[in-house]
């Protein structure tokens, strides 16, 4: 029984592999349509630069600013309590040429302070780029990113 199925496959492939030169060699290659997901506007009129981002806050130590917030700009809105302030912010940033969301260099000398538990992370799109980004108050460095992102983040007590 192996043996019949083992020669069957054999007798098979061999006559595909004879049959598939044959058949390009008799068929031309006619181009290919151009591809409508290719064409037009293929951002589906969304504007690949507008901000909209999702900020989780926990024990900043102000509870009506811990939570999750929706931030878009351009025009600003969401449920971000300063929706027009966060967005001043982050267009100023990208005018600079800086990215707030960058995180904290490794080798950085950091001062050893603490903070306090405040956590935060912001996921979404800024100015066309995804940003998936944690803050923390852990030591200074972390403090200094934190306060820069003010009012994005809250002011942490």
């Amino acid at each position: 029984m192996l043996r019949r199925l083992t020669l069957t496959a054999v007798a098979s492939f061999a006559a595909l592999s004879a049959a598939a030169p044959a058949a390009t060699a008799v068929t031309p290659l006619l181009p290919l349509p151009p591809l409508p997901v290719l064409q037009g506007d293929w951002t589906g009129g969304q504007d690949t630069r507008k901000t909209r981002l999702t900020v989780t806050v926990s024990e900043s130590g102000n509870r009506t600013a811990d939570g999750t917030f929706e931030l878009e700009c351009d025009p600003a809105g969401g449920t971000h309590p300063t929706a027009q302030r966060a967005c001043d912010l982050l267009a100023a940033a990208a005018e600079s040429g800086a990215n707030p969301f960058v995180p904290t260099d490794r080798n950085a000398m950091c001062t050893q302070q603490a903070g306090g538990p405040a956590a935060a992370r912001v996921q979404g799109t800024w100015q066309g780029q995804n940003v998936d980004a944690r803050f923390s108050r852990a030591n200074g460095c972390e403090i200094s990113r934190w306060n820069n992102l003010v009012p994005v983040l809250p002011s942490a007590r």
